[in-house]
């Protein structure tokens, strides 16, 4: 997950830092004031290799973690269950071979 990160920081970091802006600014709202930029990061990472590889392997545990930040969006703190799990999953990915993949811990 930790490769993910740094290239997601690296590539969308602009993009990441405006839509989390935009979440904490609008803690009852953020699901409707922050689509466009919500947007611009989900256009950002998708086209990343490594990125693709984690949605693709982890696609049930992002879904049930999407549906609980829309379920909640006033406590988006209540979805800690499934972002763990959504990481865990993440954890797993084999990104053996994945282009311009960070290597990982042996």
């Amino acid at each position: 997950m930790q490769a993910a990160m740094d290239i997601t920081a690296r590539f969308c970091h602009k993009e990441m830092e405006e839509y989390g802006t935009c979440v904490a600014s609008n803690p009852s709202s953020w699901q409707q004031q922050c689509q466009e930029l919500k947007m611009k990061v989900a256009q950002c990472t998708s086209s990343h290799p490594v990125i693709q590889k984690i949605r693709s392997g982890c696609a049930g545990e992002f879904t049930e973690f999407e549906r609980c930040l829309r379920e909640h969006q006033a406590a988006v703190g209540s979805c800690s269950t499934q972002v763990r799990r959504f990481l865990a999953c993440a954890e797993t990915v084999d990104l053996a071979g994945v282009g311009g993949a960070v290597p990982q811990p042996t």
